[in-house]
């Protein structure tokens, strides 16, 4: 009795399994993804963005003067020359529309290409609007080890809406 029952069954199911085509099997991997290095280079200007700016820290800037800024170690002849206009940006960094928390890792990823590429001076451009970034801006900046400096735009940058920054670059060698 169990030999017709198999039988038939297997035949019916024959016939139902007619012109089906059997599934490829896919290999899982259940290791993690590696990243690629742009993403590692990514996520620790991030993670230093998050560390190196704080909302709490309030340094001695101009309240009634354009707004400049310079490092104790600093002469400040170094921001009449940003302010004359000595040193060109090769950055720019536009922070319209921006809320703070991406203009925090923004500035955090300029100053690292800036050092990165060797470029001592870029521009930051706040914007008038509501004046908050305008008001953080110079705060976050003093806080960076990087920053050397900092003096309101002239016109052909910018004006009252950006900044001017002087980045600490190290000395390359000199390569044959």
């Amino acid at each position: 009795m169990n030999k017709e029952f198999d039988d038939n069954g297997s035949a019916e199911f024959e016939k139902l399994l007619q012109g089906v085509k059997p599934l490829a099997q896919d290999t899982l991997h259940f290791r993690p993804p590696v990243k690629s290095r742009r993403d590692v280079v990514e996520n620790s200007t991030r993670q230093q963005a998050e560390v190196v700016f704080s909302d709490i820290y309030q340094p001695l800037l101009p309240s009634d003067a354009p707004m400049r800024w310079n490092r104790d170690d600093i002469d400040p002849m170094e921001v009449k020359r940003l302010r004359r206009g000595d040193y060109v940006p090769e950055y720019l960094l536009d922070l319209h529309g921006m809320r703070q928390a991406e203009a925090k890792r923004e500035i955090a990823a300029l100053i690292q290409a800036c050092i990165r590429q060797n470029s001592p001076c870029c521009c930051i451009m706040h914007g008038h609007g509501t004046g908050i970034l305008k008001q953080q801006l110079p705060i976050w900046l003093a806080q960076h080890p990087d920053v050397k400096a900092f003096h309101k735009a002239t016109k052909e940058w910018g004006g009252d809406a950006a900044l001017l920054v002087l980045v600490e670059v190290a000395e390359q060698e000199h390569r044959r």
